[in-house]
């Protein structure tokens, strides 16, 4: 749908409401006043913000000042429930520590000296330095990025407006491993049917810490309800790992011989799915000769887990299968080798034909394939705003250098280009960087670097809720509203069947904090960009999506989450039968009684690649998934990995006082044989160092790891003062990771080596 300003579908009004305040400077001991807060204290349907996952939650203003936060009961998946930090959004929203008016930075980078400012003060600050850099090197010198999410389409919309391809998300520093791997596999994205799974391979993904509500009680229904077996593979004794069947501590960086070991099993002993395979699988006779040498003895020498258990749980997993699941992760043990130990996470579920079937691997149903199948239109689709006469680049992406990566530049790009191309000039030099609601200077490696790189850009913008580690080095700082404060698009929520949930204002906004889809159109207006951004607030863009059904639109406002039809898996009888019964106009199911014909990949093939063509082309060496070996430490060194924690989000929350109060430090796993080595106890002060860099901590004594690692949650360590409740708290993971960028997904590493003594 094209639009004009005089097209465009006006809604009926603004998307936020200022409100009288006085306004808090950073680190001021003043309390933060409640404005003019929703009070009459009905329910609010809307969607946490607290991490990525994005929960339906809903909210509601008690007395005067307090918020309260549970899970939507609508959202049946994801419980009606929230977690720690889900529950701490309230503490975020008044925490005197954020910033609510845009700030000008007065001393040099970092240094912490700034100026409160009005809004069109910044505005014709950033324009006159963007376009000052626009017409002096082009405006592919600028680059933009932003979290993953809802609102980084409006950043990246206005990138498009300024005429620049760098647009970046932060998929680079954690899930983008996954999705290139099944981008090459299977064409797309792929889910999982956790919760009816009997028998669940977990390399490392730890939804019992990094939380997905929807995934972790799936786990929960599979493991309490249903009896699944849960096998863990990761070098220490997580959360995910306690709640197991079992757990082998393996050697870090060493997943992907385990999972080519259980392939090798799974086809020298016939336990796979051979009419699964001849239908829906390319290139896997090209596999099965190449994991012939993978035996179970040879991932033993390697990654220390027996090979009698490899060989065992192989068989248990076939026999429980299409009913099982090897979980493809989210944040293992990253290596240099990122892309074979996802596509061999990938094909051990392939192998046993497990994609469309209960407990097995799914795609997402969304309107336009539902209806397809259903034959009418069942459930309603949403729509998409366009404008008309957007620029195009003519410059190529700064990531665009290797054709290897070719698969990341459409799936958030290499983010870690930004620093490659500011300090090298690879391919060229850039010059400005807009940087909405993402902290790349806890989230990418080598810190010193990203240093070194905003120092030497001209002029750099960041949008956030705090003074973050990266904010800090910025010139302008524009205030984003929490996610309590606003209003968004409808986001699609799709699972086996198509489903949608939107984000709603809960409270006033407090003292001069902006939603960014609005301060990106603002800042457009500014930039002499004004055509490219027809909207004037959020209601018209949401009746743009629902079509001008304002019925519809009123529905998912009302229910905060809603889903449509009957859940459906292409290669399962009983749920196409289900779906037949309720529409007439159905599809006719193949003579099994499923729609297993219907299922088709978006690949070259059309087939799931086991061995690709593409991936030859794109990177010589690698179309067959095949191990190499790496080596991520030093002889003389410790492995050092990290991951995530319930109570934080990576690199976000550290500060906000509810969640700093649960867990303000991340103490450094170690081993007590190895500790002893270093005459080390528990609680001493330590210091980690390498190459990269050099942090100060304190060791935590514990058999629940490996003796050659040591562990430490990520996101602590701030070096900035502004974060008064995080500054100097903890160890710095990305202090000590190189500046590493893996062969064809582009992800930073995230494993390393690192010598300990004590302070």
């Amino acid at each position: 749908m094209k639009l004009d300003r005089r097209t465009f579908i006006k809604g009926a009004g603004a998307s936020t409401a200022g409100c009288a305040l006085a306004t808090i400077l950073p680190g001021s001991v003043g309390a933060m006043e409640p404005g003019a807060l929703n009070a009459k204290g009905e329910e609010i349907a809307s969607i946490c913000e607290m991490c990525s996952t994005r929960c339906p939650i809903s909210a509601r203003v008690v007395g005067e000042k307090a918020v309260s936060i549970l899970g939507n009961a609508k959202a049946k998946s994801f419980g009606g429930a929230v977690c720690a930090r889900g529950g701490a959004g309230h503490s975020l929203l008044y925490d005197k520590q954020r910033i609510v008016k845009p700030l000008k930075r007065t001393g040099a980078r970092g240094e912490g000296k700034w100026q409160e400012i009005e809004w069109s003060e910044a505005y014709q600050l950033i324009s006159d330095n963007l376009n000052r850099i626009k017409a002096e090197h082009g405006p592919e010198a600028v680059a933009f990025s932003s979290k993953s999410g809802s609102l980084s389409g409006h950043l990246f919309h206005l990138a498009k407006a300024f005429g620049s391809p760098n647009t970046f998300t932060h998929a680079t520093t954690c899930p983008g491993g996954y999705v290139i791997a099944a981008k090459a596999m299977f064409g797309g994205k792929i889910k999982r049917d956790l919760g009816n799974s009997k028998y669940i391979i977990n390399f490392g993904h730890n939804l019992y810490e990094g939380i997905n509500m929807s995934e972790t009680r799936g786990m929960m229904k599979a493991q309490m309800d249903k009896g699944a077996k849960l096998v863990v593979f990761e070098p220490r004794f997580s959360i995910v790992a306690d709640k197991a069947d079992e757990w082998f501590a393996i050697k870090p960086g060493t997943d992907v011989t385990v999972a080519l070991a259980l392939c090798n099993v799974l086809i020298e002993d016939n336990l796979y799915d051979k009419a699964f395979v001849a239908q829906y699988v390319e290139g896997f006779e090209e596999f099965a000769a190449e994991v012939k040498a993978y035996t179970p003895e040879w991932a033993e020498r390697i990654s220390d887990v027996p090979a009698a258990d490899i060989r065992r749980i192989a068989h248990e997993y076939a026999a429980a299968a299409p009913h099982a699941v090897v979980d493809f992760g989210h944040r293992a043990s990253f290596t240099t080798e990122e892309f074979e130990l996802r596509r061999a996470l990938y094909a051990a579920n392939v192998l046993i034909g497990n994609i469309e079937k209960k407990g097995g691997l799914y795609f997402g149903k969304k309107a336009k394939t539902y209806n397809k199948l259903a034959g009418a239109d069942v459930t309603p689709s949403l729509g998409k705003p366009g404008v008309e006469g957007m620029p195009k680049a003519t410059a190529k992406r700064i990531d665009q250098v290797d054709e290897q990566f070719a698969m990341c530049w459409s799936s958030g790009g290499i983010y870690q280009t930004v620093l490659d191309a500011t300090l090298q000039g690879v391919p060229y030099h850039l010059k400005g960087w807009v940087i909405s609601r993402s902290n790349p200077m806890q989230t990418m490696t080598d810190r010193k670097r990203v240093v070194e790189a905003l120092n030497k850009l001209d002029f750099v913008v960041a949008c956030d809720v705090y003074i973050s580690e990266t904010a800090a080095y910025a010139d302008v700082i524009l205030p984003e509203c929490t996610y309590l404060e606003r209003d968004e698009e409808i986001s699609d929520k799709s699972g086996k069947s198509p489903a949608y949930y939107v984000r709603q204002q809960v409270v006033d906004v407090l003292g001069d904090a902006k939603p960014s889809w609005q301060i990106w159109k603002e800042l457009g207006d500014a930039l002499g960009l004004g055509q490219f951004f027809p909207w004037d607030n959020m209601d018209a863009l949401q009746m743009v999506q629902v079509k001008g059904d304002a019925q519809w639109l009123n529905t998912i406002k009302t229910e905060g989450f809603v889903s449509y039809g009957v859940p459906l898996m292409l290669r399962e009888a009983k749920m196409v039968s289900k779906f037949v019964e309720s529409y007439p106009d159905a599809r006719t199911p193949d003579a099994d009684g499923t729609y297993a014909s219907a299922l088709t990949f978006k690949t070259p093939s059309g087939k799931i690649e086991l061995t690709s063509a593409k991936v030859e082309a794109m990177a010589p060496g690698r179309g067959v998934i095949r191990y190499r070996e790496v080596r991520m430490k030093k002889a003389d060194e410790l492995f050092f990995i990290q991951g995530k924690v319930a109570i934080h989000t990576n690199g976000a929350t550290h500060n906000i006082p509810m969640l700093a109060n649960l867990m303000s430090d991340n103490a450094v796993w170690i081993h007590p044989l190895t500790a002893s080595q270093l005459g080390i106890e528990n609680g001493d002060p330590i210091r980690l160092h390498n190459d990269t860099g050099s942090e100060e901590g304190h060791a935590l004594l514990t058999p629940g790891i490996r003796p050659d690692t040591v562990f430490a949650y990520m996101g602590f360590g701030s070096k900035n003062k502004e974060l008064a409740r995080a500054t100097g708290r903890g160890v710095h993971c990305g202090n000590l990771l190189p500046h590493v960028t893996s062969p064809v997904t582009g992800m930073n590493l995230h494993t390393t080596g690192v010598k300990i003594s004590k302070r």
